[in-house]
């Protein structure tokens, strides 16, 4: 793995408007995203030089500004140019991409009406990886002390920073106590999400996941869905307990990093990763990679 800081890198990133040196892309110590969190982002990959969804991620990402009340300035299409220019300028063939908008530093304080809204676009090479054998043997996640909140006290449907301060909290303290990751019960007491990705279970071939009310219904979630529907696999979208667990057969995580990410354990729960989580991660590989897979 690339251990190198990624304040010191080579290459170009997509700002407001132009491509600059890595280094340069630099903000002020007092921008207000820094302070107050209003900055929204997104997380896309590169397969084989193609950006995966990235309309989708575009129409996201404007959406998630709207809500925390700031426009972004740019058109979908304009967006997308300007991931393209990114991908090109670093000569990324499988990689991972950040769009990312938040308000300067004009004002400093709780209310930002007047800040400039910044874009950028950063991109960095980044296989898979997992190795579809690998990928079989299933990670180990803990459920986490801290809970998705509810909807009427933060803007969950926005893919916004500070909704993911609590996510590295329980990612620290997972990997501290030996797991590779948590997931997070929503303010309810119900299963919700890992720290980066949404998550399913299954029993047979019918496969549940928790329906997204209080945490975001990401583009490979949906994805993920439409690929079991058309191999025949009942989804269900329903409120998923603790104490269900147990009654489950596979379970898997899901997200642009994660991609399909088969589980084998969640503290005392056991799962057995099979057929459904491997048929899921090969549909899903042939769907990013379909020259390749051609």
């Amino acid at each position: 793995m690339d251990t190198t800081s990624f304040a010191d890198r080579d290459g170009y990133i997509w700002f407001n408007g132009k491509l600059v040196d890595w280094r340069d892309a630099n903000v002020h110590v007092l921008t207000h995203g820094l302070h107050y969190a209003s900055s929204v982002f997104e997380g896309v990959r590169v397969y084989g030089g193609e950006i995966f969804k990235l309309t989708e991620h575009s129409e996201r990402l404007i959406k998630s500004g709207k809500i925390l009340g700031f426009d972004l300035g740019m058109s979908v299409e304009e967006i997308n140019r300007a991931c393209v220019e990114t991908v090109n300028a670093n000569q990324i063939v499988d990689g991972y991409l950040r769009p990312v908008a938040w308000r300067g530093s004009e004002m400093m304080g709780v209310s930002a009406q007047q800040n400039k809204i910044n874009v950028a676009v950063a991109g960095w090479v980044w296989p898979s990886y997992f190795e579809p054998e690998a990928r079989m043997k299933g990670i180990r996640l803990q459920l986490s002390k801290w809970r998705r909140p509810s909807p009427e006290t933060i803007p969950t449907e926005s893919k916004a920073a500070g909704l993911y301060m609590i996510c590295t909290l329980s990612k620290h303290a997972a990997e501290a106590d030996g797991f590779d990751d948590a997931v997070m019960l929503d303010y309810r007491g119900r299963v919700a999400e890992a720290t980066g990705a949404n998550i399913f279970f299954t029993r047979g071939t019918t496969l549940y996941t928790p329906t997204p009310d209080c945490f975001l219904d990401g583009i490979t979630r949906r994805t993920v869905i439409d690929l079991a529907r058309a191999r025949g696999f009942e989804v269900v979208e329903r409120a998923i307990l603790p104490e269900e667990l147990a009654e489950f057969d596979e379970c898997f995580l899901t997200g642009t990093a994660a991609e399909v990410t088969p589980v084998q354990s969640i503290d005392n729960y056991r799962f057995t990763p099979g057929e459904v989580c491997k048929a899921l991660i090969a549909d899903y590989d042939m769907a990013v990679r379909p020259k390749a897979a051609a």
